[in-house]
């Protein structure tokens, strides 16, 4: 993502688990501590599974960057639970949720301190009923276009708020 210069980041996966029960979509976003074991567990599992397709984490950067890297990764993590949110509330519409959809853990395909990024679990291999939607293309159709309606209205927002930050300073600069 960061290579490429892209202004967002989303992964789109499906869990399993051993529990038949759990089901529904579950969205991710990095954090230095997990918000809960759950979310420690799926990371430490994604996470491993990164490192053996040959992802590597990122190294930390030194003394005189901490602050600039820590404010960019600050604002960066804000916009990603922002768009968390956002993606949650198009999930809704058709789509099943998780009891608790909104989670954060140190996935490492997350960490990039300037890309917005979020995790999407669309749903659980290891429930009927989530298996099953899974399976549809019907389904899979519709989840990946609210998936791609909370991208367009994503970046929708971004630039109208950055055109309402810009009208200002263009009308002072026309009126000089």
């Amino acid at each position: 993502a960061r290579k490429n210069g892209a202004a967002l980041f989303v992964s789109i996966r499906a869990d399993m688990l051993s529990e038949t029960s759990v089901h529904g979509a579950t969205v991710y976003t990095v954090s230095d501590r997990a918000s809960d074991a759950e979310a420690a567990r799926v990371a430490a599992t994604e996470n491993a599974a990164d490192k053996a397709g040959g992802m590597a984490e990122a190294e930390e950067i030194g003394d005189v960057n901490d602050i600039l890297f820590d404010l960019t990764r600050r604002e960066t993590r804000a916009i990603g639970h922002q768009f968390a949110t956002s993606l949650i509330d198009f999930w809704k519409a058709g789509g099943d949720l998780n009891k608790n959809p909104i989670r954060s853990a140190g996935f490492v395909v997350l960490k990039a301190p300037d890309v917005p990024s979020v995790l999407l679990e669309l749903g659980y291999m290891s429930n009927e009923r989530d298996l099953a939607k899974l399976s549809s293309e019907q389904w899979r159709q519709s989840a990946a276009d609210r998936v791609a309606q909370s991208i367009e209205r994503y970046f929708t927002k971004r630039t109208a708020a950055t055109d309402e930050i810009a009208l200002p300073a263009v009308g002072l600069a026309a009126a000089r």
